[in-house]
């Protein structure tokens, strides 16, 4: 399976944070937010990655991230030259995507809980068509609603409406066979002029293909599109790291853990960084290792 994370766009409701600088590169408390889409991705085994930027910010992603290769894995970079919706995606990376299965994550999207690595291993093993997850909240009014039955095969998706039909809504996080490319190619532009994600999911909803996957209690999924979400996510993971000792979305330790460093390799990571807290825990995590 291929990965791909979606950090274009303005990022205009962070304006003036984001008048110059890439929403995604902006901290959440201790790291660059596509650090966290990024773990998510190295937890769920994926190792080929697609990061989709704009002309200006491409060359700051590579600059931070590089090739991938220090932690194990294989980094791309695809130029979005406006921004054409989420489902742009599959057509700007069809020929990354060549013939495998794909998940997509958007770049904004923080999500943290022990059963995370569990629910994402399941989602490729299970992958039948697509899947997308549900995560409750009190005003799905909202966001995009998603229905489903006993069986979590999904019966609509509503963006934003009056009268939800759940309470659950659908996150930044899509698993997709290998089908999505051609479906994707066929979208008809909305009103907007993008190629919605929804047009994509209801296509597979259309062919009884399209499954959701649960994201209950004990699963936390953050929004950093405003000010006020990009607070409440620092502080979040600030507790998180203070209170529990380790932390959150360390890209270094998921590659090590994943197996696709070795210890010495995790340990060469934290002494680059040995003057931060972030690099001192690389290299606490590589000496117990030993």
């Amino acid at each position: 399976m291929k990965g791909i994370i979606l950090a274009g766009g303005h990022g205009t409701r962070l304006y003036p944070m984001t008048v110059a600088l890439s929403k995604q590169l902006l901290p959440v408390y201790d790291k660059p937010m596509i650090y966290y889409p990024l773990s998510i991705l190295l937890l769920a085994g994926i190792k080929d990655i697609l990061i989709i930027s704009t002309p200006e910010d491409t060359p700051l992603y590579e600059k931070l991230l590089g090739d991938g290769k220090r932690i194990g894995i294989n980094l791309t970079y695809k130029v979005q030259d406006t921004p054409r919706g989420l489902a742009d995606a599959f057509i700007l990376g069809a020929d990354f995507i060549g013939d495998d299965s794909v998940c997509l994550i958007l770049g904004d999207n923080i999500f943290f809980g022990q059963n995370m690595t569990l629910i994402l291993q399941n989602a490729i093993k299970d992958l039948d068509g697509a899947t997308v997850f549900g995560y409750p909240v009190k005003n799905p009014k909202a966001f995009g609603v998603v229905e489903f039955d006993e069986n979590n095969n999904v019966l609509s998706i509503e963006e934003k409406p009056e009268n939800p039909k759940s309470n659950f809504v659908v996150p930044g996080l899509y698993f997709y066979d290998n089908d999505v490319v051609e479906i994707a190619k066929n979208v008809k532009p909305s009103k907007r002029g993008e190629i919605e994600i929804t047009a994509v999911n209801n296509e597979y909803l259309s062919r009884k293909k399209l499954k959701v996957s649960l994201l209950g209690r004990g699963i936390a999924w953050l929004d950093t599109g405003t000010p006020q979400g990009l607070l409440k996510a620092a502080e979040f993971v600030e507790a998180v790291q203070s209170t529990q000792g380790f932390y959150m979305s360390c890209i270094e330790e998921i590659a090590w853990r994943r197996g696709f460093i070795t210890a010495e390799q995790l340990f060469e990571l934290g002494q680059e960084l040995k003057t931060t807290d972030y690099g001192k825990y690389i290299i606490s995590i590589a000496e117990e290792a030993k």
